[in-house]
């Protein structure tokens, strides 16, 4: 029997850091040419890491100064709105304090599973991310809002912002699927407000959080 690839890494150590660290720089070294700023590709690279999928480099757009409002609203610690609780619950504590020592659990928002939004979308035959988002009206100014997962959740956002005024400072819109997808992404993208999406069906809970902790860890700072 051959002996277990394990004990490879176990005569040659190498830490978690370390296995990061050097996925980074084989990312850096295969990935296609771009024109990316350094921030901008800071968060491309950490999708990459995330999917080992280089179409990334592709498929990620950024609004003119969604760097900045991002690093304003996370120094401030503008609340998060989720379109998931999987986003929710893999959002990382730790990276948002390095950005504002003030945030906790009750500064990140979804409501999709409460018990009020259930009912109004039974009642209404819709989906119930309809009425998360609307649910968090009273906090979307200022804040940002991650869609992994409903691209319905990022339609409504965008008659808020269309027919409201609601100002979020910062939409990743990274919904993925088949249905409203590609519509919900190309009109946000539209809209004056600042944005990183991911035009097109791909996208995902752990993109959106991925596309958050990078920008978390901008300004020198390391995961």
């Amino acid at each position: 029997m051959s002996k277990a690839l394990i004990h490879n890494l176990l005569s040659t150590p190498m830490d978690g850091k370390a296995i990061e660290e050097r996925s980074l720089a084989i990312i850096d070294q295969e990935a296609a040419a771009h024109s990316f700023s350094a921030d901008e590709w800071a968060v491309v690279r950490r999708m990459i890491h995330t999917t080992a999928d280089f179409a990334m480099v592709d498929l990620v757009r950024f609004s003119p100064g969604a760097i900045a409002a991002a690093r304003q609203a996370l120094h401030a610690g503008a609340p998060i709105f989720c379109d998931s609780n999987m986003i929710r619950a893999g959002l990382s504590l730790a990276r948002l304090q390095r950005n504002h020592a003030g945030y906790s659990a009750s500064m990140l928002h979804c409501h999709v599973a409460d018990s009020d939004v259930a009912q109004q979308a039974k009642e209404q035959h819709l989906p119930r991310s309809i009425f998360a988002v609307r649910k968090a009206r009273g906090m979307l100014d200022g804040a940002i809002a991650l869609f992994g997962n409903a691209p319905v959740a990022l339609m409504e956002l965008n008659r808020m912002i269309i027919e409201e005024g609601v100002c979020p400072a910062l939409v990743i819109a990274m919904p993925v699927g088949f249905v409203h997808v590609i519509e919900s992404k190309d009109e946000v993208m539209s809209l004056n407000v600042p944005w990183i999406a991911m035009p097109g069906r791909r996208g995902g809970s752990t993109l959106a959080v991925a596309t958050l902790h990078a920008l978390c860890m901008l300004d020198g700072k390391n995961s």
